[in-house]
């Protein structure tokens, strides 16, 4: 497929605009507009949302996204070289797609978007895991988002599916699986971009709960997780001892043994975790 819409290849928009993916920016572009509308079309029916990509480049995803029948879009995209390209989809697509050029962590979108809202995007690498944690841990919930329809490195999206018990079991998997089902959804191999990165990537499909899995103090619980599985070696009454002196006995309380290690410990017992930890502070 070289075009959806009557706009031009992506490779002659590249050579048109100079767009040469930059390392610095974590850019890495998918030309096959085949691709592009596939991974559109798993975000699903897109015909009465919002959906904010970050991101676009020159415009590959934002393109499939269009042509699904979003109701409108905003990208966000940090390298003013992707402008002009991005202004010539917006023309094509009359009030159906708003830029936004800076950098996406520190731009609040929600100004520009009407529910229902979903995010797709092609993350850049350098920014993926900090803005899905972000989407991740809201003040309340639902959050803004319906559904979060991302590219990540393969070993990331791994890490977000993961179960306990493997080595990819850590944060991510904790905090998406306690608020939301995520699921792999495709598998690109690292010539499908330009450059090719030196890894494989997948897409995962996020869709959020109206209500977390099991009760917790969001707050605690990622403080508990992130302790916990930054020295994932250790037993927990060891790594967690910089968040109570007393922790032995709180993991007792919770029905966890001292010495076991974060990688053996499911949602549920870091939610019951998060709540005494919380309920005995101060």
């Amino acid at each position: 497929m070289s075009t959806i819409d009557g706009l031009p290849p992506l490779r002659e928009v590249i050579a048109e605009h100079d767009l040469r993916a930059k390392k610095q920016l974590g850019q890495n572009f998918l030309l096959d507009l085949n691709l592009t509308a596939k991974i559109a079309r798993q975000a699903r029916d897109l015909s009465g949302c919002d959906v904010l990509e970050i991101g676009p480049g020159p415009g590959g995803l934002t393109r499939g996204l269009l042509a699904e029948g979003a109701r409108h879009v905003l990208a966000i995209e940090k390298d003013a070289r992707a402008l002009p390209a991005l202004q010539q989809i917006a023309a094509a697509y009359p009030g159906r797609l708003s830029l936004i050029h800076g950098d996406a962590l520190d731009i609040d979108p929600l100004a520009h978007l009407n529910p229902p809202i979903r995010v797709a995007a092609n993350l850049p690498y350098n920014v993926g895991t900090e803005l899905l944690i972000r989407w991740l841990t809201p003040p309340s919930w639902p959050p803004f988002w319906q559904s979060l329809t991302l590219m990540f490195q393969r070993e990331v999206a791994e890490r977000i599916v993961a179960a306990p018990g493997s080595k990819a079991y850590g944060r991510l998997a904790v905090l998406a699986q306690w608020r939301s089902e995520a699921r792999i959804v495709m598998s690109l191999p690292p010539e499908a971009f330009v450059p090719a990165p030196k890894v494989h990537s997948a897409v995962v499909q996020i869709t959020a709960l109206p209500a977390p899995r099991f009760p917790a103090d969001a707050a605690a619980l990622s403080r508990v997780v992130a302790a916990a599985f930054n020295q994932r070696r250790k037993m927990l009454r060891s790594s967690l001892r910089g968040l109570r002196p007393d922790i032995e006995a709180v993991l007792t309380e919770a029905g966890i043994s001292p010495t076991a290690r974060a990688e053996e410990i499911g949602v549920e017992q870091f939610c019951r975790l998060s709540l005494l930890l919380a309920r005995n502070t101060g």
